[in-house]
């Protein structure tokens, strides 16, 4: 069966563009008109992924992106947001909103291809993997010490590094880690930098993947 993307877009001449582009593609394509009928249709159809603006009624993009990761069926659905709003702020706030791609427009509809196959191919690749790890039964491991010892793997994680990277599992943004842990949301996205770094993955959903699959949480 074809994967599904859901395009959520507030002008109709966008959404079809993308449908007709990624259905020609091969894809099955569903829409939706605002951010909280996205969230409806996500619940519904469970999309392989989402495409979706910022600025639109109901629900915008940040909150609706935010919604969708409180699910934890839907922690590692790739998101790619493609918005007018592009100014550097805009984009680490839909970064840490929980969105995998940031796309201006205008866009190329190459280039939008490019990059939902790209993040496909991960995410099928992180699933998969996943899956794998659940059926040689690996044991969690609870402890920030633990972890690299007992799994042999090249670090060990410090007990703060451990607090971000449950509460990244949860699909929570750097503003709500930062509202748990009492720090500051530069401060989160500093340890989630370093948790990338230690794991040596490109980005959210690779580092929920890799901690996943190696029971780096419960």
């Amino acid at each position: 069966m074809p994967l599904t993307i859901l395009v959520v877009d507030d002008d109709p001449g966008t959404r079809l563009a993308i449908s007709d582009y990624l259905e020609m593609a091969g894809y099955s394509v569903i829409t939706a008109a605002d951010g909280q009928q996205g969230l409806d249709m996500v619940e519904t159809y469970r999309p392989h992924l989402m495409v979706t603006d910022i600025v639109m009624p109901r629900m915008n993009g940040y909150q609706l992106v935010r919604s969708v990761r409180q699910h934890p069926s839907f922690r590692l659905l790739p998101v790619i947001f493609l918005t007018e709003r592009n100014k550097t702020e805009e984009r680490i706030q839909g970064y840490q909103s929980g969105a995998d791609l940031y796309l201006p427009k205008p866009f190329e509809l190459q280039e939008l291809g490019a990059a939902i196959r790209n993040l496909l191919e991960r995410s099928q690749m992180i699933q998969s993997e996943y899956r794998l790890s659940q059926e040689e039964g690996l044991r969690p491991q609870t402890t920030a010490t633990a972890i690299g010892e007992k799994l042999d793997l090249p670090f060990h994680l410090t007990q703060r590094e451990q607090e971000v990277l449950v509460m990244l599992t949860h699909g929570l943004s750097n503003a709500q880690i930062g509202s748990h842990l009492h720090l500051s949301p530069r401060t989160v996205e500093k340890y989630v930098s370093n948790l990338l770094r230690k794991t040596e993955t490109n980005n959210r959903a690779e580092l929920v993947g890799y901690a996943m699959k190696h029971r780096l949480v419960e």
